[in-house]
This record gives C-alpha cells, structure tokens and sequence, in this order.
C-alpha cells in the first residue's frame, strides 16, 4: 500500500507514517512524488486497515478501501498461492484505482492463470 505525494507535500506522509507507527517513505523517480509506503501484510492488517474501516473514507476512493481490504483477507488465507486465488486477486485489483499505471496488463495475467488453472 502506498500514498504519494509531490515533494513540496511530503511533511503529510511523516505525519501519517507517524499516526500509524509504520512503513517507509521513499522518493519515486518514476512520477517525481515521494511515496509512504507499507509492505507488511501483518501490519496493514494491524494498523492500517481497522483505521479505515473505523473511519471510511468519504469518497469513491472507498471503494478502492474496500477491495484492498478483500484483497489483503484473501492473502492472508494463502488464496494468492494458487491460480484461482490469484485470478480472483487480480479481478478485484483491476477495479481498483481504474486511472492508475499498471505496471503488467490484469487480463493477460488472468488469462495466463487460467491457463495454468485448466
């Protein structure tokens, strides 16, 4: 999980690195923000997740809240370690965050699963 800001902004990602007590915060070259992040399945589930299932974000953006909590559920029962766990993973984080940069293309991931999975 990752929350980024420009340069200039970055003082808010020490204070919600300081509220929840975890994560890192890096500079990304890629986009030129700087980025608090958040790595330990453990920890998003300790900290961070109950945070905004207490308080919800009052946007679309929980959708997003919503899905990253299912997807973080599903790994926590190992589901990602097979294809058809993993499909469904990949289902959910597709909807997420539609106008973001993907690194690798969700439906060539699912159909390469799936052929694995037949």
């Amino acid at each position: 999980m990752s929350v980024s800001q420009n340069e200039d902004r970055s003082q808010v990602l020490h204070e919600i690195m300081t509220y929840f007590g975890c994560g890192t915060i890096r500079r990304d070259t890629s986009d030129l923000t700087v980025k608090w992040e958040v790595r330990s399945l453990q920890t998003l589930r300790e900290r961070v997740i109950p945070h905004f299932l207490m308080w919800p974000i009052l946007s679309a953006k929980q959708n997003d809240v919503e899905a990253f909590v299912a997807v973080c559920d599903a790994m926590s029962k190992r589901e990602h370690l097979q294809p058809g766990g993993l499909i469904e993973i990949v289902t959910i984080v597709k909807r997420m965050n539609p106008s973001g940069k993907r690194r690798f293309d969700p439906d060539m991931i699912i159909d390469q699963l799936s052929e694995m999975k037949a």
